[in-house]
């Protein structure tokens, strides 16, 4: 019989001591990376959970460096908000306090720093983060608002705003009287039954330049003071042919000016000869009243008020009146003077019934049962059947009993202007926040809705008109606004001004300036940070400091030191925020809420991260003090094990035989 020798290897005693030396293996390789395992199978059940955690850590890093980067974008942008405030506080300081003296170049000292502050101001305004134009909304390549220079001056063939306030100089009348016409006085009748006449009165209808007669209010005594009136409007002054004003008297003629203020002038009766500044002398012949004088008086007095108003305040006014035209881009649709059929004409009304029937006025075409028009996409219907509605979401007006007051209630209601819509001398202001895409129409199908359209103005001069198969449709005047005609001193209306005038803003132009740059911070949450240089609080701003800055005097006109000063107060309130309108900080409070979601957001990534970051730790990483400890374990056991095998492999069977045998 023969013996075979042991065999270790195969033996469970040998496999034991193999499983020993992989685990220290394994343990050594985990001790050296930190990680349980170099591959997916060796990390244990949990690794599906930890490959996913990987993936939700991956996002919040990218939503951490979007934060990151929209807070830098705000901050830049909170720091340039805050010095267009303090220059629009630095201007309106100077216009309010500094002297009126003209420098030689026909400036105030006041006018000549704006000039600087507006090249600080479109520096500010093209504000760059990274290749990022901050305040041109989504258009982020490009930048913000054109060069100072060409805004004042103009570039190439486009005007700029001093050529924009020049024209509309001219366009307010080159006579000194800003487009008002006053009559000699003219006597009629037979002596003693004579009466003395004569009127203030517009050149021309529903136009935007010059003195805008308001209102007339008179103590005169003998004297009939009547109006505005009529179309064009006018005031009418009749003196009977017995009876003089008594000193102290007064007559005052109310007066609109193109930039939406008022003045006025008050003329007081007096006997001192010669009468003082501000009124006109009591005629009398041989101790008798002498009417028909004292008319002349007056009249004389009134072309020098008038005179000095419209060489004054009115130029200021109207300089305010063209940086309007230049920079708004909340324009407004204006119809021309409505048609009156009447023996009598006299301009329409609010109160002017729409149907076209007789009364204080009229139109010459009205709307009839069942018409309709179309204003921004909507549909004013004009119905007796229907109860009528001025708001929304549907609107019906009765043609029988609705006024044009109704109308324009309705169309304001569509385009949600916070400027109501008005009537001056017959013509029709539509107000609209945005010009850009305002329209109103009548259907080819329906011709007494465009007649009546027609009556109340709006044809090709009150926009742009578009005749297509379904109908005409009228776009409100795009700004920039130029004077139109030739000679400007008799233009009566505004044209769109786009193709030859500087675009002062040249950002992207959204009716949400917020929402035209977004940021995704969080799953399912995204913050709006976008801004545009033409947004009102912005854009007022500006344009305040760029009129101050455009507008020159004559440095020896006798004039020139009131026209300044009238600037200057208009710059002044200009400057200062009015409640209803957007103030630069109503801007930085909605970065602020932007801010406030994105740290919220932050704080609860840096929650889930912390969690999620445990779970893979758990999950694929190992303690290296409870891997070394192991080793140790290992360590000692295999020493054993191989103690033992080297004893075993060391005996025989003779160890085990009797000696002798």
């Amino acid at each position: 019989m023969s013996i075979n020798s042991i065999g270790y290897s195969g033996s469970l005693f040998g496999q034991a001591v193999l499983n020993l030396n992989n685990q220290l293996t394994n343990l050594s390789t985990q001790l050296a990376t930190g990680q349980k395992s170099t591959t997916y199978a060796g990390m244990g059940i949990n690794e599906g959970f930890a490959v996913a955690a990987r993936s939700q850590l991956s996002n919040i890093s990218a939503f951490g460096d979007t934060i990151t980067n929209v807070n830098t974008i705000i901050g830049a942008a909170n720091t340039a908000l805050q010095s267009l405030t303090s220059i629009a506080t630095t201007v309106q300081g100077d216009a309010s306090t500094t002297s009126q003296d003209l420098n030689s170049t026909g400036q105030t000292i006041g006018q000549d720093n704006a000039r600087s502050q507006l090249i600080s101001m479109v520096g500010i305004l093209n504000t760059q983060v990274g290749n990022r134009y901050i305040f041109s909304g989504s258009a982020i390549n490009t930048p913000a608002v054109a060069s100072a220079d060409a805004i004042l001056n103009g570039s190439g063939t486009q005007a700029g705003l001093k050529q924009l306030i020049a024209e509309r100089a001219q366009a307010d009348g080159t006579t000194g009287l800003g487009r008002l016409l006053i009559s000699s006085p003219t006597t009629t009748g037979v002596a003693p039954a004579t009466t003395t006449s004569f009127s203030v009165s517009e050149d021309a209808a529903g136009s935007p330049f010059g003195l805008k007669l308001s209102s007339v209010s008179s103590t005169l005594t003998g004297a009939t003071v009547t109006g505005p009136s009529g179309s064009p409007a006018s005031v009418s002054f009749s003196f009977g042919s017995t009876t003089n004003p008594s000193p102290g008297d007064q007559v005052t003629v109310n007066f609109k000016l193109p930039d939406g203020t008022t003045s006025s002038v008050t003329l007081t009766a007096t006997t001192q000869n010669p009468p003082p500044t501000g009124s006109f002398l009591i005629a009398t012949t041989a101790g008798t009243p002498d009417p028909a004088t004292t008319a002349q008086n007056l009249n004389t007095a009134l072309n020098s008020a008038i005179g000095t108003l419209a060489n004054t305040t009115l130029v200021a006014a109207s300089a305010v009146a063209a940086g309007n035209d230049f920079f708004d881009p909340s324009s407004s649709a204006t119809g021309a003077v409505a048609k009156d059929q009447e023996a009598t004409p006299q301009p329409i009304t609010s109160a002017t019934l729409l149907s076209g029937a007789a009364g204080t006025a009229s139109l010459s075409s009205g709307f009839q049962n069942g018409d309709s028009i179309t204003v921004n996409g909507t549909s004013i219907s004009f119905s007796t059947s229907s109860p009528t509605s001025l708001s929304g979401p549907t609107y019906n007006i009765n043609p029988t009993t609705g006024t044009v007051g109704n109308l324009l209630s309705a169309i304001d209601s569509i385009t949600g202007t916070t400027t109501p819509s008005s009537i001056d001398g017959g013509a029709i202001t539509i107000n609209t926040p945005n010009a850009a895409n305002f329209s109103i129409s009548a259907s080819s199908s329906d011709p007494s809705a465009q007649s009546a359209l027609a009556a109340l103005g709006f044809s090709s001069g009150a926009g742009t008109a578009t005749t297509t198969a379904s109908g005409t449709a009228i776009s409100a005047i795009q700004p920039p606004l130029r004077v139109s005609g030739s000679p400007l001193s008799s233009a009566t209306s505004l044209v769109n001004g786009s193709a030859n005038t500087v675009a002062w803003y040249t950002g992207n132009n959204s009716p949400d300036p917020r929402a035209s740059s977004t940021a995704l911070v969080d799953s399912g949450i995204a913050v709006q940070y976008g801004m545009q240089a033409n947004e009102q609080a912005i854009r007022q701003q500006l344009e305040g400091v760029a009129v101050y800055a455009a507008m020159t005097e004559s440095p020896t006109a006798t004039n020139s030191p009131a026209q300044a000063a009238a600037l200057s107060s208009r710059i002044a309130t200009n400057l200062t925020s009015q409640p209803g309108q957007q103030q630069i900080s109503d801007i930085q409070t909605d970065l602020a809420n932007a801010q406030t979601t994105m740290q919220a957001a932050s704080a609860r990534q840096s929650q889930t991260q912390t969690q999620l970051q445990n779970m893979v730790d758990a999950t694929e990483n190992v303690s290296t003090e409870q891997v070394a400890s192991q080793i140790l374990a290992l360590q000692n056991a295999l020493s054993a094990s191989y103690q033992t095998t080297s004893i075993l492999s060391k005996l025989t069977l003779t160890n085990f035989l009797p000696a002798g045998g």
